[in-house]
C-alpha cells in the first residue's frame, strides 16, 4: 500500500473516531459489567480499580465468594486508600449452607449499599454479584433500586458469570469473556499473583 493510500485510510479511520467523540458529550458516572465464562472479570475490574486510584479517584471495593483468602489486589489497594469489603464465607461451593451464606451476602450488601450511596466514591466494585442475584441471596429489585439512586457520576462495576437480563439492560457498558483457552484445564495449578 502506498503511503498516499496510507494517510487516506488512516484520515477516514480518523474523521470517524473525531466524530464519534464529538458526539458523547454526557459527563455521567456508568454502570459497567464484565460477565461471561471466560477468565478475566475481576482482572478487568481491578485495572480499572488501579486506573481511577492512578487519577486521584477514590475507589471501594466489595467482593462476595472470594471469602478471606490471600488477595493480591487487597493487599497493593488497601494500603492505598481502598476499602474492602469481603463476604466472610468464601467461596459458596464450599460452604454449601444457603442460609450462612445468605446472611453473610446480606451483611456484605450493607456496606455495600453506603458505598452506593457516599457520592465520596467515584468508583465502586461489585465483584462476583451476579452470584447474589442468580443464588437468589439478594434481591434483584434492592440491587436495581440501589443502582439506579446512586450517586450521579458514581461508576459501577458488576462482575460474574451468568449477570441478570436486567441488569445487563440497565448497564452502560458490558463485556462478555469468552473461553478459548485455560491453562487450568490443561491441569495447570493456578498461580498465585497471576491467577489470584
Amino acid at each position: 500500500m502506498s503511503q498516499s493510500r496510507h494517510e487516506e485510510r488512516q484520515q477516514r479511520l480518523k474523521d470517524k473516531v473525531d466524530a464519534r467523540i464529538e458526539a458523547a458529550q454526557i459527563e455521567r458516572g456508568i454502570l459497567i459489567i464484565f460477565t461471561g465464562n471466560g477468565k478475566g472479570k475481576t482482572t478487568a475490574a481491578f485495572g480499572t480499580v488501579c486506573r481511577a486510584i492512578g487519577h486521584g479517584k477514590k475507589a471501594g471495593v466489595i467482593q462476595f465468594i472470594k471469602g478471606s483468602w490471600d488477595n493480591g489486589e487487597r493487599e497493593l489497594l488497601e494500603p492505598q486508600g481502598v476499602p474492602f469489603y469481603v463476604m466472610s464465607t468464601g467461596f459458596t461451593w464450599e460452604t454449601q449452607n444457603k442460609e450462612t451464606d445468605t446472611l453473610a451476602c446480606l451483611e456484605t450488601w450493607q456496606h455495600a449499599k453506603q458505598l452506593l450511596s457516599d457520592p465520596q466514591y467515584d468508583l465502586v466494585v461489585l465483584d462476583e454479584l451476579t452470584y447474589m442475584v442468580s443464588y437468589h441471596y439478594l434481591d434483584l429489585n434492592e440491587v436495581t433500586q440501589a443502582l439506579q439512586s446512586r450517586p450521579e457520576n458514581q461508576s459501577v462495576i458488576i462482575t460474574g458469570r451468568a449477570c441478570h437480563r436486567f441488569l445487563l439492560e440497565l448497564a452502560d457498558t458490558v463485556t462478555e469473556m469468552r473461553p478459548i483457552k485455560h491453562a487450568f484445564d490443561a491441569g495447570i495449578k493456578a498461580q498465585k499473583g497471576i491467577d489470584w
